[in-house]
């Protein structure tokens, strides 16, 4: 007698990797289909630390950099080009070693209309899942993402 396919299944953790990063590029593809950002004049990274901006507020750029995957390096040059693009500015703090970087309005103007059309795109992405999936998936992945510790539980 053959077994049925869920048995069958392979649940190694090759497997969910795979399952996981055929996912992760779908979602991906969908997201960069949907966003755009070459007719917004700006890049991928550049979205992302607009899109930190956006939700979080204004940030020292040395706090931005790891929030959005760009080395020092990298979010030097990627605030110095949104600088010249009168999207975001530097502001000067009480500690004279830290500036702030924020959004100008012409920046806040641009990532909030590119961010609805994402929000969008991302709920119809998501939209094969239930609210009660979505939870469960997400709770996994935070899971998975923390080594196995599964933080809704209290620890011994």
């Amino acid at each position: 007698m053959r077994k049925g396919r869920r048995e069958m299944q392979d649940t190694s953790g090759v497997h969910v990797w795979l399952v996981l990063a055929k996912a992760f590029r779908a979602l991906m593809a969908h997201s960069v289909e949907s966003l755009d950002l070459s007719g917004a004049g700006i890049g991928d990274s550049d979205f992302r630390v607009l899109e930190v901006l956006l939700h979080k507020g204004p940030l020292p750029v040395n706090t931005i950099g790891p929030k959005v995957w760009l080395t020092p390096g990298s979010i030097s040059v990627a605030v110095d080009r949104l600088e010249k693009k009168a999207l975001v500015k530097r502001k000067n703090t009480d500690d004279r070693r830290v500036r702030l970087v924020e959004l100008t309005p012409k920046g806040r103007a641009l990532i909030s209309k590119i961010f609805r059309k994402h929000v969008t795109a991302m709920e119809e992405a998501a939209s094969v899942l239930s609210k009660e999936e979505r939870l469960i998936l997400m709770r996994l992945l935070k899971k998975l993402g923390k080594g196995g510790k599964d933080e809704s539980k209290p620890s011994a």
